[in-house]
């Protein structure tokens, strides 16, 4: 293989509560926010974001950002997927200012990346299991969304 090849999978967006934040650890910021719901659409699964999501992150002086998140889905059709991600939010230091203080920022003026993996019991959705993807990721002031696609 060659080439890295995707296919879209859906999109989703979360609404994240404001975060606690547990200190400086290292000269880095450590922050845990809550996930209280969300949705996602795509071709091939659509659904609900379950609440009680976790969302970590580890801050750095300069703003860069790593991800550490967990969520609960459930299709519209009734199947539970448990989907995890890590990823990293970095740019320039003034953009990861603006987005920290809240403001809408064009995603393009910063990078914002995750890799996700799935695991379900469910007969219909086990082919997540086998996947590997990945989300470019915005910041909007509701909250994180992606689009999300899988690593053929």
């Amino acid at each position: 293989m060659s080439e890295i090849v995707t296919e879209f999978l859906f999109e989703m967006r979360l609404h994240v509560i404001a975060p606690v934040e547990v200190g400086a650890i290292g000269g880095n910021l450590r922050r845990f926010a809550a996930v209280t719901d969300g949705s996602f659409e795509g071709p091939k699964l659509r659904g609900l974001v379950l609440p009680g999501g976790s969302d970590a992150l580890v801050i750095h002086p300069n703003g860069r950002t790593l991800l550490d998140v967990r969520l609960a889905l459930q299709t519209h059709d009734g199947a539970a997927i448990f989907l995890q991600y890590r990823g990293v939010r970095s740019g320039p230091e003034a953009v990861l200012q603006r987005l920290a203080r809240g403001e809408a920022v064009d995603p393009s003026e910063y990078y914002f990346r995750t890799l996700i993996l799935f695991e379900t019991g469910d007969a219909r959705y086990a082919w997540l299991n086998d996947l590997v993807a990945v989300g470019l990721g915005r910041r909007e002031p509701s909250g994180p969304i992606y689009r999300v696609f899988a690593l053929c």
